[in-house]
């Protein structure tokens, strides 16, 4: 019973997590992928990083076709960044904690869970994207041709045009509103994309806007398909009985454990436009 309450506590953070996070990992448009090998838990894990399709050519019936290879290199990620958390239930033995209660905390462990992702990510794509030499402040009339030199570095960089996205600080946020020619608004987007946070397109970019940009990032772009997330539970969410401790009488806490981290197997991949150099 108590490993079927841990797992059902670790999808309601997990499926709250997700639904707070601007740089989600899954749907039409993801920013990352979480695909990996290993566990993290074990303090490694690889990064399969291929950046050729395969292959294609004629086919001869009698003479088939010469074998073609492409290779897939491996990205090893170690020194995980770990996250506890450790709430006290004051006046609830575990067994008699209210499930209002127990929502409460989990709803506020995934809030805090997706806080902490969405600032590591976008921490992590400004750290390793390459970012334009243009740092002249975005205008009305500027915010356009910038995002149009985002969209030409990635496919110069071989990056897919489809599901790109586009993360905004909210001072681009208003200049694009204020492009009424180019901005498509969110009413006219998809169900789907609307549920996954996306406030319109530009350029051919889904857009989601954070305050959680540096202040000199105006915007970033870049496919999920080198943007990388490793996120696993160490210990599943629980309700731990405090009683015994020799400190706590009738209480209980929420408690888990679990460790991630973000990364960028291809610079060329993330387009950062700032209004100053880098410090």
């Amino acid at each position: 019973m108590a490993n079927e309450l841990q797992t059902r506590y670790s999808n309601l953070v997990d499926a709250k997590l997700r639904a707070e996070l601007v740089t989600i990992d899954a749907g039409t448009t993801p920013v990352f992928n979480t695909d990996y090998e290993g566990e993290p838990k074990a303090g490694a894990v690889k990064i399969p990083v291929r950046d050729s399709e395969v292959a294609s050519g004629n086919y001869d019936p009698i003479t088939g076709k010469e074998l073609t290879s492409s290779d897939t290199t491996y990205l090893t990620v170690t020194d995980f960044h770990d996250v506890a958390i450790n709430e006290v239930i004051d006046g609830y033995d575990a067994a008699a904690v209210p499930d209002n209660k127990i929502a409460d905390r989990l709803d506020s462990a995934a809030y805090t869970g997706s806080k902490i992702l969405d600032q590591d990510a976008i921490t992590t794509l400004e750290a390793s994207g390459t970012e334009s030499t243009n740092t002249t402040a975005l205008t009305k009339s500027t915010v356009y041709e910038a995002v149009v030199d985002a969209m030409t570095a990635l496919t110069v960089a071989n990056v897919p045009m489809t599901n790109r996205f586009l993360i905004v600080s909210p001072a681009t946020y208003a200049l694009m509103l204020k492009d009424t020619t180019n901005f498509i608004k969110q009413s006219d987007l998809s169900q789907q994309m609307v549920a996954e946070g996306y406030i319109g397109m530009y350029s051919g970019f889904a857009v989601k806007v954070s305050n959680l940009l540096a202040v000199r990032t105006e915007f970033i772009a870049g496919h999920s398909r080198w943007c990388h997330r490793i996120r696993e539970w160490i210990v599943a969410p629980r309700i731990q009985d405090l009683n015994g401790d020799g400190k706590h009488i009738g209480a209980s806490a929420v408690q888990g454990r679990w460790v991630y981290k973000h990364a960028v197997s291809k610079a060329a991949a993330v387009y950062i436009k700032a209004n100053a150099p880098k410090a």
